[in-house]
């Protein structure tokens, strides 16, 4: 087995120190009950497929810049538990906050 070059060994160690991010990712339906519950609805694309798109987009953008870009699907039961939990109300934030909590408890059950 040949030894990797510099150039190799130099990728290698970028491709591990890559930044993950969580990517806010619904079904139609949890789409519509979160929006429907939010205090900031005027942040959601009007319809469902206006934000798949958008948020596909976003997510190709991440990856092609070098950010490995994860979906977290939201599950709405869950998430409307997690902020009674944490005095938290519907909007972008919490839901922000949501996705990092979930992806970095997966994250620490991995290592």
């Amino acid at each position: 087995m040949r030894k990797p070059n510099l150039y190799q060994s130099l990728r290698a160690k970028q491709r591990s120190r890559q930044m993950v991010i969580g990517v806010t990712w619904y079904t139609e339906e949890s789409w519509a009950k979160v929006k429907a519950s939010a205090t900031d609805p005027e942040a959601f694309e009007a319809t469902f497929d206006q934000w798949k798109a958008m948020a596909v987009a976003a997510r190709r953008n991440f990856q092609r810049s070098g950010v490995m870009a994860l979906e977290c699907l939201i599950d709405p039961d869950e998430f409307f538990a997690w902020c009674a939990a944490n005095h938290q109300e519907n909007n972008s934030t919490a839901r922000g906050e949501f996705v990092s909590e979930v992806l970095s408890a997966a994250h620490n059950k991995v290592e």
